[in-house]
């Protein structure tokens, strides 16, 4: 029999509300024996007092819902205890709930790895439910929520239905050998799998924009030494996050905040000031910042509007870059052309000068690089990986001079595809993908 078990769903800590779950065959027996009642009405909130079948001890005076399989969150039997949030009432339920028979405590990602044991959701829809708990932005919200109904499963699952569809007329060829397959229909399977492909490379060229929106923009500040990438670091984070100092080098680490801009995730680095030195810390804090900017997604290069242009910072601008004049209330707010690759403010971190039209600017070149679009898009590194193997298995197929060839590359391509919602075996991934849950969901 299937283990029953149950944990605390909401948060820990006081709160005013608890909500505790359990899920399996015992489910309704220990919601009886708690609230020493019938089950209540399916899916209505019925108020209860809950006691300890032990001693008749009173928990808490609070409400129950009750689930039956299959209709429920984990397909099994489901009931959830709604307490009052204080730490001492959940603690004496967590207690009680482990003194019964049959019960254990959950195990992270459990209720919804039931829930895709039971073909309630796919690996898609419950990796949109994690990325959906750990949304700090609007825009991460509102991916999280498309791929957790199912959007970016549907998308798949329709491609494999069709590939599925056109492997049926190569194995009928091979299974059928004094019937070939027609030349015409043989001409429309190859232009379906070429269809497909041609759809899954559109998808594949997203310049990773769900990945960048579900993991953050990195954005490097790189300059010279005293150009402001402190002060600049310190406006964008409203607090004071990096030491500012006229002393020249005071920066020597990269220092990170995350931020929510415009709706969308961020990480900034500040960076050393580029220039070379002899001293052997600041040199490889030079050698940070270079190779942060080889990573960052789009990079703020600042100059000191009253000094000559630095070399070194000059060489760090590319098309992924934004050009701050800073001082600018020292030395006029005019812009000077120093690249036309990229765009280029004058301000002043100081006064604040320009800040409001850079902001702007910079939550633009963000919303640009992984702007939500009409389609679903790729999230993950494991499906982008099993996406890539598909189109390729799909160009062999449509490129085979057999048929029997054409259909083990069909089945490699359908196999692919199936990874991604699980619809194949994927025992050895689904340790991966719920161990990021939190208990108790």
């Amino acid at each position: 029999m299937t283990d029953t078990i149950f944990a605390l769903s909401s948060a820990a800590g006081r709160a005013g509300l608890a909500v505790i779950r359990l899920s399996g065959p015992r489910a309704g027996a220990v919601l009886e024996r708690l609230s020493g009642g019938p089950l209540p009405h399916p899916r209505k909130a019925t108020r209860a007092v809950l006691r300890d079948p032990a001693d008749g001890g009173t928990l808490d005076d609070g409400l129950v819902l009750w689930f039956p399989a299959p209709r429920s969150y984990t397909g099994e039997d489901v009931a959830e205890l709604h307490f009052h949030g204080g730490v001492a009432v959940v603690a004496a339920a967590l207690e009680v709930l482990s003194a019964q028979p049959g019960l254990r405590l959950a195990e992270p990602g459990e209720f919804t790895r039931r829930a895709f044991l039971a073909g309630k959701i796919d690996l898609t829809a419950a990796e949109g439910l994690i990325d959906l708990i750990d949304a700090e932005t609007d825009a991460q919200r509102r991916q999280a929520l498309r791929q957790a109904d199912g959007a970016l499963g549907r998308l798949y699952a329709g491609w494999r239905t069709r590939l599925v569809a056109l492997l049926a007329h190569f194995e009928a060829s091979i299974d059928f050998v004094d019937e070939p397959i027609p030349e015409s229909l043989e001409a429309t399977v190859r232009e379906g799998i070429l269809y497909v492909e041609n759809e899954l490379a559109l998808h594949l060229d997203d310049h990773r924009r769900g990945e960048r929106l579900r993991e953050g923009v990195h954005i490097a500040i790189l300059g010279a030494p005293n150009a402001g990438k402190s002060s600049l670091l310190n406006l964008l984070s409203r607090r004071d996050a990096a030491i500012v100092s006229s002393t020249a080098g005071t920066t020597r680490d990269v220092v990170e905040v995350r931020l929510d801009l415009a709706g969308y995730p961020v990480t900034v680095a500040d960076t050393a000031g580029l220039r070379d030195s002899a001293d052997a810390i600041e040199a490889e804090g030079v050698r940070r910042a270079r190779a942060r900017a080889a990573q960052a997604d789009l990079k703020l290069v600042l100059f000191d509007r009253t000094a000559v242009p630095d070399a070194a910072s000059r060489d760090m601008i590319d098309r992924d870059t934004i050009v701050l004049f800073n001082k600018s209330d020292l030395g006029g707010d005019a812009v000077p052309q120093i690249a036309d690759i990229c765009a280029q403010y004058a301000v002043s971190v100081k006064t604040g000068t320009g800040i409001e039209a850079f902001l702007s600017g910079l939550a633009a070149a963000v919303r640009d690089r992984i702007g939500l679009g009409d389609a679903p898009m790729i999230t993950r590194s494991r499906h982008r990986a099993a996406l890539q193997d598909c189109r390729q298995a799909l160009t062999r197929a449509a490129a085979a001079p057999e048929s029997e060839l054409a259909a083990e590359d069909l089945r490699l391509a359908v196999r692919a595809l199936g990874r991604i919602t699980g619809a194949v075996d994927v025992e050895d991934l689904l340790d991966v993908i719920f161990r990021d849950f939190c208990i108790g969901k």
